[in-house]
């Protein structure tokens, strides 16, 4: 992680669960980073803890990243503050209690506008920062789940990370086309322990019998696999993790 000492990173969702143990290992390594999540009251919070503990520098930002305005005012920002980016973490999501037969089409709207359409927004503007600012080593990290590789009971949810897998696979296959150097990865994790979980289910009992039937990931399982891709060499794209409890049967 040496090379990314003092080099600038936006994680999106930043203000808990993974997008926070991901924030905080960057921070740890060195790195500025720009985190961004709706309640800013929580992403302050979190700045003072990280940036008390840390080599880098946490910079909070308010952004709601299933409005597209927003999301550029955000590069903006980044552009006039550091004038360049280095890597992008993808990691904003949100799913619904929802179903295709009897699903409501406001719910479904707001989940592709923020894990699929937000997120290419996102990703089309860091790569432009990098391109602009002569970033030839960037990366591109999405955070996907294991629900974009098999169809459980989200189906929806299910849809937007299957799309999310052939968002990174058509990044990497544009950026080839263009020679450029930038790298782009899916992290697909199985059950960890968030609170994203109890947000999916409407009876929270199942969440709980689910945590206490295994040992699950921990969000800071998922920030080392984010770690481990970036500490790869230059030459070296990890494309694809999927990562499950060892207890997980499915």
């Amino acid at each position: 992680m040496e090379r990314w000492n003092g080099k600038i990173a936006i994680v999106t969702g930043g203000s808990e669960g993974i997008g926070k143990a991901i924030v905080e290992k960057l921070v740890y390594n060195g790195m500025k980073v720009v985190a961004c999540a709706r309640n800013m009251e929580l992403l302050s919070k979190v700045a003072v803890e990280v940036n008390s503990k840390s080599h880098g520098k946490m910079v909070p930002y308010k952004c709601d990243i299933s409005k597209e305005p927003e999301i550029l005012n955000m590069f903006e920002f980044i552009k006039e503050k550091f004038g360049t980016l280095h890597v992008c973490v993808n990691n904003a999501a949100m799913t619904f209690e929802t179903s295709v037969l009897q699903g409501k089409t406001g719910d479904w709207q707001y989940m592709f506008d923020l894990n699929v359409i937000g997120l290419s927004v996102c990703t089309r503007e860091s790569v432009k920062l990098m391109k602009i600012s002569g970033v030839d080593d960037g990366h591109v990290i999405n955070i996907g789940s294991l629900a974009g590789h098999k169809i459980g009971n989200k189906p929806i949810y299910s849809g937007t990370k299957f799309a999310l897998h052939a968002l990174t696979e058509g990044l990497r296959m544009e950026l080839r086309a263009e020679k450029s150097h930038i790298r782009s990865t899916n992290i697909c994790p199985g059950f960890v322990v968030t609170d994203l979980l109890y947000k999916m289910y409407e009876n929270k009992e199942d969440v709980d019998k689910l945590y206490n039937s295994m040992e699950c990931l921990k969000a800071e399982d998922i920030a080392d696999c984010v770690v481990y891709v970036l500490g790869a060499p230059a030459h070296v794209e990890v494309n694809d993790i999927l990562v499950r409890p060892t207890e997980q049967m499915l």
